[in-house]
């Protein structure tokens, strides 16, 4: 093992691998008990996932761990973080704990799954040691250090870890091959010392990352370590690397040892234990030889597991009488809230929240649009436009884009009392309803063929111009699919009789944005189109939807992969629902100030057929 001495510190933080709600919020509460000030999981990774993020409970505090889909994001997003927790299953412990011992932020990595080909685990090991990495596992439960960190399920629960004084530092340093018996050895060395400094289990498999040597040689570089309790296996010969260690003088603290599997002596023929490492083989890997070369070697050895915590207690009263080990002092653990499934019946809950918002927050002396004060929107140069870019986009844009917008709301208001929209809004006013009422119908009205184009006309123009598509080669494809082109076309406008909407917004983008690439792009497909229609013009919903692109594409104020998700939500059809919603209540207010009747189709004007 490259790195001697600690491995965890209270400022230690881990990436977990492969989500599981319950270990996650374990390490989030022994964090609190602790009296850690941030939280040891900095991040979560589902593999493939989008994003996003979970919420879970840090004491009495509910936060927001962010989700990555991959490692390199979560590594880069958070090098602060050096511990890799995996819980991902054998099938894929083996890429991802390589993919993590390849990230240069990460430092100790535990492998959680058991069953992982020893092949794979040999290449791990070697991987690990090349690079200078600490490498648990696999088959562990992890480790812990008391008072500072732990990984996932280590030391059971929260009653047991309190019971154990795990949340403080002890004076003693452990290491076994199992994670069960660790968390019984906790509450053993609680009783007979003052408690754990720190514990590994490495895992019960035949190849384990690191070894119980390895730990001890790194207890012998921590100075709050004072002794050290090893609990070995029968099988295989790692307890000889603490006794070659021992007599070389590389582990100096008093080490108490006992090697469980003495009981295999009784069986005629070869038996293998619970751990895939744990087979009685020949005389060397038996308990019984063990422990009498860990006795030779200078070790505590018991003359069985019962004698353990009298042998433990034995050798701390003998450091406290010379003064080598001062106590350390018992420290009440804080309170910590149960879960709402447990503490139902005690009136003791705390629920997480149900929504989520990231743009407004109003529960101080004002509210704020992602993060700018009312105040500072009234007493400031903005107006609805720069509104809009922080309450959809969660920026200040630039003073042209926000004018831009503002532009498209005027713009497209109203268009009269004919189109379907308005027209709607007109009969339900007529009908007596209210004015939401009036809206809605209105607003219901907006799709693909009325007003509900933008969002599609971007999405065509986008791909057609990134994969620099020759326009006819554009539309005749479109043709050939039965696609109509988004964007283009109108019912009354033409060649000769231009929409006076399109025009301006060409003419200001033009002049004000540093790019017109996409609306170059639908200008070239509307010439084309003309060749074909007089009316096959674009259209207001199509310019809009070209000159936004050109907005996100050239603002400098958004991503690639921002400026897809923009198209790809509906932020754009959002735009002419918010604009056209001003046009359909001033219909609606204005049937009312008329006190127009109820609306009754005239029957000329229906054709009756069967």
């Amino acid at each position: 093992m490259g790195l001697l001495g600690q491995l965890f510190c209270k400022e230690t933080q881990a990436i977990f691998y492969n989500y599981k709600e319950k270990p996650v919020q374990r390490m989030l509460d022994f964090d609190f008990v602790c009296g850690r000030e941030t939280p040891s999981v900095a991040a979560v990774i589902v593999p493939g996932s989008s994003g996003g993020f979970q919420k879970l409970f840090f004491g009495k505090t509910e936060i927001a761990i962010p989700v990555f889909g991959n490692i390199a994001e979560a590594t880069r997003k958070h090098p602060r973080a050096d511990v890799f927790i995996n819980y991902a299953s054998y099938r894929s412990a083996y890429e991802s704990t390589l993919d993590a011992l390849k990230a240069p932020t990460i430092r100790t990595v535990a492998v959680i799954a058991e069953g992982v080909p020893e092949k794979d685990t040999k290449h791990l090991i070697a991987f690990a040691r090349a690079n200078n990495k600490v490498l648990i596992g696999p088959a562990t439960v992890g480790g812990v250090q008391a008072g500072a960190f732990k990984i996932g399920d280590t030391a059971g629960t929260l009653d047991n870890i309190i019971a154990c004084k795990l949340h403080r530092p002890g004076s003693v340093g452990f290491v076994s091959k199992s994670g069960g018996m660790s968390n019984e050895m906790y509450n053993v060395l609680a009783r007979a010392t003052d408690g754990l400094y720190e514990g590994i289990a490495i895992g019960g498999d035949t190849f384990p990352g690191s070894t119980l040597s390895d730990h001890c040689l790194r207890y012998e570089h921590i100075p709050a370590i004072k002794m050290i309790v090893v609990l070995g296996e029968l099988g295989g010969t790692d307890e000889y690397g603490l006794v070659e260690a021992m007599k070389a003088g590389a582990v100096t603290k008093p080490v108490v040892a006992w090697v469980s599997g003495t009981c295999a002596k009784l069986f005629k023929s070869e038996v293998q234990f619970g751990h895939a490492g744990a087979r009685s083989g020949g005389d060397k890997e038996s308990a019984q030889a063990k422990n009498a070369a860990l006795r030779e070697a200078g070790a505590t050895v018991p003359d069985s597991f019962e004698g353990l915590e009298a042998a433990i207690g034995a050798v701390y009263q003998k450091l406290v009488a010379a003064g080598t080990l001062v106590p350390a002092a018992d420290v009440p653990a804080p309170a910590i809230p149960q879960d709402l499934a447990a503490a139902v019946a005690a009136g003791k809950v705390r629920v997480p929240t149900h929504i989520v918002s990231t743009i407004c927050d109003d529960r101080g002396e004002e509210p704020t649009y992602y993060g700018v004060t009312m105040s500072e929107l009234i007493e400031g140069d903005y107006g609805i436009g720069d509104v809009i870019s922080l309450l959809w986009f969660k920026r200040k844009l630039p003073k042209y884009a926000t004018k831009f917008i503002e532009m498209c709301v005027m713009l497209c208001a109203d268009h009269g009392p004919c189109v379907s929209g308005a027209h709607n809004a007109i009969v339900t006013s007529r009908a007596g309803k209210d004015v939401v009422d009036s809206l809605v119908s209105g607003l219901l009205t907006i799709g693909p063929r009325f007003g509900g184009a933008i969002d599609d006309a971007a999405r065509l123009f986008k791909v057609a111009c990134d994969a620099g598509q020759a326009p006819p080669d554009f539309v005749e494809g479109l043709k050939k699919k039965g696609v109509r082109v988004s964007g283009i076309g109108h019912r009354i406008k033409s060649k000769d009789n231009r929409d006076k909407r399109v025009e301006l917004l060409q003419n200001y983008a033009r002049k004000f944005f540093p790019s017109t690439r996409y609306l170059e792009y639908a200008v070239a497909v509307e010439t084309y189109t003309l060749q074909k229609a007089p009316n096959l013009v674009l259209n207001v919903d199509g310019c809009i939807g070209a000159l936004f692109l050109d907005l996100l594409a050239s603002s400098g104020c958004f991503s690639e992969a921002e400026a897809s998700q923009i198209v790809e939500i509906g932020y754009l059809n959002a735009l002419f629902v918010v604009a056209r919603a001003i046009g359909l209540c001033g219909h609606a207010l204005d049937q009312k100030r008329l006190q127009q009747p109820l609306y009754r189709h005239p029957w000329e004007d229906v054709l009756y057929t069967s």
